[in-house]
């Protein structure tokens, strides 16, 4: 194993930090845009970053995410005060069982997420078992690229991030990870897990299937290949989220399966009824779909629900 990876130390900040050290388990897009707004706002006093592959330590060298990298699990999250997992869904119990002997009394641990009911069953028991506390996170911000490579400092600036405590979240770990996402510009918004995930498979991950399915139908090698020569704008845009991590989302589909199930078959059925107004040829009834739908998403542009991050 290489040893790890410190970043040169920057400017001493003139104020105190806001954690002493904060540890992103994964520096991909969200963990590695985490630590550049930390380092850049200088508000730890280390961050530290654990990452599976070398090729992760090296980019993390090439973007300044962290201060230190490293293979070393322990490591990463000895003497956190705030440790934040950033892998596939499927990675965190395993991860957060590997932590256990190595974390600081009192230490806060959360996520970036887009399910929250599956991650906080997981994870709660197990931290309920130490001097540790778990509070779910899920920061309504990404791209559709993937890595440290893409990462950006200013990725959660004015965005919209959900915490998801539940009757056995300490009142102080529910504190810390808020400052947390307030201290690097988000809006905070409290949910239960449920309530999250049933949103959000919405809003969220209905769209990402949908934008999947156009992607595998329309670029279907079965077509003529005129056809990718035909797709533009609209298709691009409607499909962009579709490049998105495959492993993430076979998660996130996993974990939320019975609320996205419940979603879709809601979608089917508009969907059905849309069918329903096409084949009748009324042209009056069309329009009035279309003009329903603008209206929505206009009025949600402009009255200040749309999530700008």
């Amino acid at each position: 194993m290489n040893p790890p990876f410190h970043a040169a130390p920057g400017p001493v900040a003139s104020v105190p930090v806001t954690f002493r050290k904060v540890a992103l388990v994964g520096v991909g897009l969200l963990g590695g845009s985490l630590g550049l707004a930390l380092r850049e706002r200088r508000l730890a006093g280390v961050v530290a970053g654990y990452a599976r592959r070398d090729s992760t330590v090296a980019e993390c060298r090439q973007t300044g995410a962290v201060d230190l990298a490293t293979r070393n699990l322990a490591q990463a999250v000895e003497d956190a005060d705030v440790v934040v997992f950033c892998t596939p869904v499927s990675q965190m119990a395993d991860l957060a069982r590997e932590s256990i002997p190595f974390l600081k009394p009192g230490a806060v641990l959360t996520d970036v997420g887009s399910v929250k009911g599956a991650v906080v069953a997981m994870l709660e028991p197990i931290l309920a078992r130490v001097d540790a506390a778990f509070v779910g996170s899920h920061p309504m911000a990404g791209s559709e690229k993937t890595g440290v490579l893409a990462a950006r400092a200013d990725l959660f600036a004015g965005a919209r991030c959900v915490v998801t405590p539940t009757p056995r979240t300490p009142p102080g770990a529910l504190a810390s990870v808020r400052r947390l996402w307030e201290s690097v510009g988000s809006e905070v918004l409290e949910l239960s897990p449920a309530v999250h995930d049933d949103l959000v498979a919405r809003s969220s991950h209905l769209p990402h299937v949908v934008a999947a399915t156009l992607a595998r139908y329309v670029l279907s090698p079965a077509h003529a290949r005129e056809q990718a020569m035909l797709c533009a704008s609209g298709f691009r845009d409607s499909t962009r989220i579709a490049s998105g991590s495959p492993a993430m989302w076979r998660d996130i589909a996993v974990a939320n399966r019975a609320a996205l199930s419940r979603v879709l078959d809601v979608f089917a059925h508009d969907l059905a009824e849309f069918r329903e107004l096409l084949d009748a040829g009324d042209p009056a009834a069309l329009e009035a779909f279309f003009d329903e739908a603008k209206q929505r998403r206009d009025g949600w542009k402009n009255d200040g629900s749309c999530n700008e991050g």
